[in-house]
């Protein structure tokens, strides 16, 4: 169960993500693209190229949560990713 308060964030990572990555891959996301700290205790969403799979990573003060939903019909509606340069 998710606690989330007033301060609880949800950061969504634009574009498409690897979903095969698990704990630390998606940890090492948070860090390198996100910037941010995984075990902030704020929410970190991921969807696949399809956008009909997600995934949360959350920090709950004792662990890492993944969670993941997969869609059986339409699709997430979902920021792209920026273009380089």
């Amino acid at each position: 169960m998710f606690t989330l308060t007033a301060a609880t964030r949800i950061y969504l990572a634009a574009g498409a993500t690897d979903l095969r990555k698990g704990f630390d891959g998606l940890a090492a996301l948070v860090q390198t693209v996100l910037t941010g700290d995984p075990r902030s205790g704020h929410l970190f969403l991921f969807t696949n190229k399809t956008r009909n799979r997600l995934k949360v990573l959350w920090f709950d003060g004792t662990g890492l949560w993944v969670c993941a939903k997969r869609l059986e019909g339409g699709r997430y509606s979902w920021p792209a990713a920026a273009e380089p340069g």
